[in-house]
């Protein structure tokens, strides 16, 4: 899918103007030199470029781009944030204000997304076209549209649900809904998207065979995870184990491969976001109206980068180092994840072609903790001050199936079931066989078992807040003293700032809105 953009740019960037926004405005003015719904939705390649520009909003900076994974990352005890501005420093510390950038940028690229993903849905079934190609094409809309929607009520719990394109000015202010109702739309969207999706790409020769968009394996991921939010272990693990049948995925060797550029879209991978330096334009694309100078790119290497490299916004909490460090391999090593996942003061320890002893002489950044995972360090450029990074952005992994499957089964008293499909994870990274040293553990032993698997497993790939979250350990006094007295920016955490405060302009704009609570 890094091709689509590069194929298809110039038209797209018609398309994305168009339907870039709900701005109020009189709706009975034409621009004779726009394009419009009436002169824009006839082909099957209006349809393809359509669909182009919803995978676009994965892309921007509210986004992929960078700050979705601040927002995922920084909340969690497995990162801290240093950074000298205050819209990342404050995410860690739930001290975010509803006027700021983090608040508001999130919320902006989502919505953009959703509004994309409506016209598709809205415009492409009157379109006449290869019937298979429609298909696919609705799709991979419902699946955006859910992941849109699932991110939506991820950070921000109650929000406004809008399921078409805007008609008349009264639609510009939808009505709040409840999350569990969110839940239930993303749920629809992604059970809407599975029937019409492809397991694969690969053999299509048609307009939209580039690997890296949506398939019928991630959709029936992310609808396992959604019924996992709300607490439906039964049908999450139908799911789950739906996906392990298809038999398409498995984990890769070596757990390096699934964080850098020399095996993207790979058997592990169930979903992930495309970035390329060879794609577009070198202009980042930061979101809003959009240029055709705009590169592909992500900005979370520079953002997550050490210190005289990158910005540093980001590092790895020493609650993560400690635990990586709990248990050793079956031969009595390192855990090897360790590695891949932090650059930290060792003998022999490289970080872009200097030695990390040598670059952090004298100063307080040797014995810090940074960022390995994403970073461009291992390819051979100089640092990541050009701020653009073409490693793709892996939101679900096979290896989060199978951990979510053995959840389920621990939370449906299956206890003992749980521990070949750990133990798959487990075995890539050389540990030892879990039903020798811990057999037998109880349903709430296996539970902090999984939850410590996940903490090592998906380090700084965003997945530790939502797992804290979901869990209820924010609401739990016990759970709640552990995460501080292991990451000090929970102290600063006050009921109901688990969620992002609504952006401010759509408080003061939208009656159909009031804000989370303790903001």
């Amino acid at each position: 899918m890094k091709k689509i953009f590069n194929k298809t740019i110039v038209a797209a960037i018609i398309l994305i103007g168009f339907i870039i926004s709900c701005k109020k405005s009189d709706l009975s003015t034409v621009n004779p030199n726009a394009q419009t719904t009436e002169t824009f939705w006839k082909t099957s390649d209006d349809a393809v470029k359509g669909i182009n520009a919803v995978y676009g909003s994965l892309i921007i900076d509210g986004s992929y781009m960078r700050f979705s994974q601040v927002i995922e990352n920084t909340r969690g005890d497995d990162a801290t944030s240093n950074s000298p501005w205050d819209q990342i420093y404050n995410c860690g510390k739930f001290n975010l204000a509803s006027s700021g950038f983090t608040s508001i940028i999130a919320w902006t690229a989502y919505y953009q997304g959703i509004l994309r993903a409506n016209e598709v849905l809205k415009y492409v079934p009157s379109i006449s076209m290869d019937a298979d190609l429609k298909n696919r094409i609705l799709g991979q809309a419902y699946f955006l549209r859910g992941l849109y929607y699932f991110h939506l009520a991820d950070f921000y719990k109650n929000v406004p649900m809008p399921l078409s394109p805007a008609e008349s000015s009264s639609d510009y202010t939808v009505k709040q809904q409840p999350q569990s109702v969110v839940w239930q739309q993303v749920i629809s969207d992604f059970k809407n998207a599975i029937p019409l999706l492809p397991l694969s790409y690969a053999s299509l020769n048609s307009a939209d065979n580039q690997v890296g968009r949506a398939t019928k394996g991630a959709a029936m991921g992310f609808l396992g995870k959604t019924y996992l939010f709300t607490r439906d272990y039964t049908d999450a693990a139908t799911q789950f184990k739906a996906v392990i049948d298809l038999g398409i995925y498995s984990l890769m060797p070596n757990y390096y491969d699934n964080f850098f550029l020399n095996a993207e879209n790979n058997a592990e991978s169930i979903f992930e976001v495309q970035f390329s330096r060879d794609a577009g334009g070198t202009d980042l694309g930061w979101g809003g109206d959009p240029s055709s100078g705009w590169g592909r790119t992500s900005a979370r290497a520079i953002t997550f980068g050490a210190a005289s490299f990158g910005f540093g916004d980001v590092q790895p909490s020493r609650a993560l180092y400690n635990e990586y460090m709990q248990e050793p391999t079956a031969s009595g090593g390192v855990d090897p994840r360790l590695d891949v996942t932090m650059f930290y003061n060792k003998p022999g320890e490289m970080l872009y072609g200097q030695s990390f002893a040598t670059a952090y002489a004298g100063s307080s950044s040797l014995n810090a903790l940074w960022c390995h995972k994403y970073e461009n360090s291992d390819i051979g450029q100089p640092n990541e001050y050009d701020w653009r990074s073409g490693i793709n952005e892996r939101l679900m992994r096979y290896a989060d199936i199978l951990l979510m499957y053995a959840e389920c089964l621990n939370e449906q008293g299956s206890t003992s079931q749980a521990y070949p499909y750990i133990q798959q994870v487990r075995s890539r990274v050389s540990l030892p066989d879990l039903a020798t040293v811990k057999p037998g553990m109880t349903q709430a032993q296996m539970r902090d078992q999984i939850a410590h698997e996940r903490f090592l497993e998906f380090s700084l790939e965003g997945h530790r807040f939502d797992d804290i979250l979901r869990w209820g350990w924010l609401q739990d006094p016990t759970k709640l003293a552990w995460l501080q007295s292991r990451d000090p920016e929970f102290n600063t955490y006050a009921p109901g700032r688990e969620y992002l405060p609504i952006p401010l302009n759509e408080i003061q704009t939208n009656p159909g809105v009031v804000q989370n609570p303790s903001y």
